[in-house]
């Protein structure tokens, strides 16, 4: 199985869903829901969209762990990659956030259920680096090349170059900033808007990386090992086609399958030869979730893969009955094996 493609996936099932007024400001992919539509029509909506992606990924043989949030104060909780991330060998990292009441989707429940289906050795939480402005958020910030061990990060706000730093030692990744804006020079709120990294092939807006030297050097360290990338435009980053993320699943006789999920709207988006490329090594799973992008994110940013080995004997149906857990303890309460970093 490939480092880079995950076989299990945690969705958060946003019950209230809303995109976020706090996160407007700087997050130029939000949009409101047409006119006349109240907030109980774009939650039944977003439901609906969120409850496809997850029959999709099944379907596709993916493990998907749901966890049900019913808190209406969490408008971007079914984001989840921002506050999350998983790794090989047994390390999860739980991330600072930029927006304060983003701050509060970090789920105990979803800790304590990595810990008791799969194999955690530590968590490593720079949480406590909010009350000094410090953020990363998780693998929006970052991209990560899980095979070369280089973390892709466009620089922003939401991306603090000195904790990413701390990151990249902490976890063994290379850390590869650059600058990233639009055609109107703004900055690119998260790298995953506009970069995906799969086990073969690399989709990228590098047109949107303005300094050539680095936009090279991005390029040539994308393909080292003989990955396949596939530069996208910045018209097709703003349809998401860049918020894809590559999985492992199986097929009904348990073959491994590799597959690429993104949105209906980004693989509109593709040009035919974009998706030939992408085809070489992964299929294409696309679930439409039009109301859910309206809060500037898509298919990426609703998954957290899981990148750890399972703990042996546990039922699928088990792990996703740890949502009962107490959601509102700290995100951080069992410390035996937490290591908290701080300013």
């Amino acid at each position: 199985m490939s480092a880079q493609a995950p076989s299990a996936v945690i969705l958060i099932r946003a019950e209230r869903f809303t995109p976020n007024p706090a996160t407007a400001a700087d997050n130029a992919f939000q949009a409101e829901p047409p006119p006349g539509q109240s907030d109980l029509d774009t939650s039944v909506k977003a439901l609906a969209e969120m409850d496809a992606l997850a029959d999709a990924l099944r379907d596709a043989g993916v493990r998907v762990h749901v966890f049900a949030d019913e808190d209406h104060t969490r408008p971007d909780s079914v984001f989840p990659n921002n506050w999350l991330s998983t790794h090989a060998g047994g390390s999860v990292a739980v991330y600072p956030m930029y927006a304060s009441n983003r701050r509060h989707e970090r789920r105990h429940d979803v800790l304590e259920m990595l810990k008791s289906s799969y194999r955690v050795q530590s968590i490593i939480d720079y949480s406590g680096l909010e009350p000094d402005g410090i953020f990363l958020e998780g693998t929006g910030a970052m991209v990560l090349d899980h095979v070369s061990r280089v973390a892709y990060t466009a620089r922003s706000h939401r991306a603090d170059s000195a904790v990413l730093e701390r990151f990249c030692t902490d976890f063994n990744y290379e850390p590869m900033a650059f600058d990233a804006v639009d055609a109107h020079g703004v900055p690119v709120y998260h790298t995953n808007v506009i970069a995906c990294v799969g086990t073969d092939v690399a989709l990228i807006a590098l047109e949107m990386i303005p300094d050539e030297v680095r936009r090279e050097q991005v390029r040539e360290r994308l393909s080292v090992n003989g990955r396949t990338v596939v530069e996208i435009t910045e018209e097709q980053v703003r349809e998401f086609a860049g918020n894809a993320v590559e999985l492992c699943g199986r097929t009904a006789e348990g073959r491994r399958r590799y597959i690429m999920a993104m949105s209906a709207r980004a693989r509109r988006s593709l040009r035919p030869d974009q998706v030939a490329a992408i085809e070489e090594s992964c299929e294409i799973v696309a679930v439409d979730i039009p109301t859910i992008e309206l809060a500037g994110g898509s298919v990426r940013c609703m998954i957290a893969g899981v990148h750890l080995d399972r703990r042996p004997g546990v039922e699928p149906e088990l792990t996703e009955a740890v949502e009962a857990i107490n959601e509102d303890a700290p995100a951080t309460a069992d410390g035996r094996d937490v290591v908290l970093a701080d300013a």
